[in-house]
């Protein structure tokens, strides 16, 4: 494998990289945000966020990397809480809570820290790859 492979195996890695940091800092979000509520009835409670990705070609590297496209909002209905003494309580006691479900977002969390270590991991032996190559040329 050529030193260019290497660098362009380690750019696409670390494009990996990026776009898993922005999917946990959205999920991180989420979570924060799972059990917040409207204060005053009509208003709605914070919705969800998904990141959605895409390929992108590098025309200097030759290679698909892959990019963040958007973090958009989840149009899935918001979730509805009994509570009666609430402040944002509709005419029938219900308040709206926002459509987060901690569950779905932990094993969002840990498919994107999974992702996160393997392109870490192709990083990490690239770079071994590439300091062996250069102390064979070095002798």
């Amino acid at each position: 494998m050529a030193t260019s492979d290497l660098t362009s195996v380690m750019s696409i890695a670390s494009s990996g990289l990026r776009a898993q940091s922005t999917r946990m800092k959205v999920v991180a979000e989420n979570i924060a945000n799972a059990s917040t509520s409207p204060s005053a009835p009509g208003e709605t409670p914070y919705q969800r966020q998904v990141v959605t990705f895409k390929n992108e070609f590098d025309r200097a590297q030759g290679v698909y990397k892959v990019k963040v496209d958007g973090v958009k909002k989840d149009n899935s209905e918001f979730l509805r809480k009994f509570d009666p003494s609430h402040p944002a309580a509709d005419a029938e006691g219900y308040v709206l809570m926002p459509n987060v479900k901690p569950i779905m977002e932990s094993m969002d969390m840990r498919e994107a820290q999974r992702s996160y270590e393997a392109n870490l991991s192709v990083i990490e032996s690239s770079r071994s790859m590439l300091l062996k190559t250069i102390d064979l040329l070095r002798n």
